[in-house]
């Protein structure tokens, strides 16, 4: 492949996105905060960049999969950003879930520097990320999409254009808004259900198959139950994406109050330790009480 990629951020989603940019055979230049993380991919021939700026240099396209505003910010604008060692007329595209105020900020940076801009967050978990089955939800020019296509198509089972830049954020959001309460109210009914003294697995299998059922449900309840939170999707990430959903909501005169009753869910989750597990063990604080 002759294009030069550049990965940014090699977590839960961003190392198996980058594992299978390299599978496809795009050569590619990698930077995490913790190196350590990268040896799987270095292994397989990636190249070490040891800081955002490095792994930009040279390459036509640059990606960014980071926690929040703040991780994006830093590795755009940093000391020793990408940003500012980007090729003119590269692509940079930011796929992780952040606000599209952030989005909007960027996007005339990049511009600003002559480089070309896509904001595409992406839907799916760690194994969707590693199996190359994600949703990419692209905001920009349908040109710079298309020059940058099969890049996207390596890492995913589609990719729906929405529009200008700020859409996929905005639909990233409104995304995990309902994915985030739907497992708060899981949280809470599974958690009446074992005080309830029901026969769990055959109360989970009637709500599954009726109409409360959803992949959501049937996955999150999976894990729920065997109290295994390996990360899938980290549940602090949900409480920052919900917070997130609020703020953009309130920018259009809507008070997400659903997302607020959520939130605190997860919040207090986050309070109790659970921070760093999968958002399913949201339901772990309910349990103890």
């Amino acid at each position: 492949m002759a294009e030069k990629v550049a990965f940014l951020g090699l977590g839960t989603m961003g190392s198996g996105m980058a594992a299978n940019l390299l599978r496809a055979g795009f050569s590619l230049a990698v930077y995490n905060r913790t190196a350590a993380k990268a040896k799987p991919l270095i292994d397989a021939g990636a190249r070490l960049a040891s800081t955002p700026a490095d792994a930009a240099r040279g390459a036509s396209i640059v990606i960014s999969m980071l926690a929040d505003d703040t991780a994006s910010r830093e590795v755009w604008l940093g000391k020793d950003g990408a940003l500012a060692t980007a090729d003119k007329g590269a692509v940079l595209i930011e796929s992780s879930t952040v606000s599209p105020a952030w989005i909007a900020e960027l996007a005339v940076l990049v511009a600003q520097h002559g480089a070309q801009f896509l904001d595409a967050p992406v839907t799916g978990s760690r194994v969707h990320a590693e199996s190359a089955q994600l949703s990419i939800l692209v905001g920009g020019s349908e040109a710079t999409l298309n020059a940058v296509k099969p890049v996207l198509q390596a890492m995913s089972k589609e990719i729906l254009h929405l529009g200008p830049v700020g859409s996929g954020a905005k639909l990233k959001l409104i995304n995990n808004f309902l994915c985030g309460v739907q497992v708060a109210s899981l949280a809470e009914g599974l958690a009446w259900i074992e005080r309830s003294g029901l026969d769990r697995e055959k109360a989970l299998a009637f709500l599954k198959t009726g109409a409360p059922g959803s992949p959501v449900f049937g996955m999150v309840s999976a894990r729920m139950v065997s109290q295994i939170y390996s990360v899938n999707f980290m549940l602090k990430l949900m409480a920052k994406d919900l917070l997130y959903a609020q703020n953009e909501a309130a920018r259009c005169d809507l008070d997400l109050t659903t997302a607020q009753t959520a939130r605190k869910l997860f919040e207090d989750a986050v309070t109790k330790g659970f921070g760093g597990e999968d958002m399913a063990s949201v339901i772990q604080p309910l349990r103890n009480k």
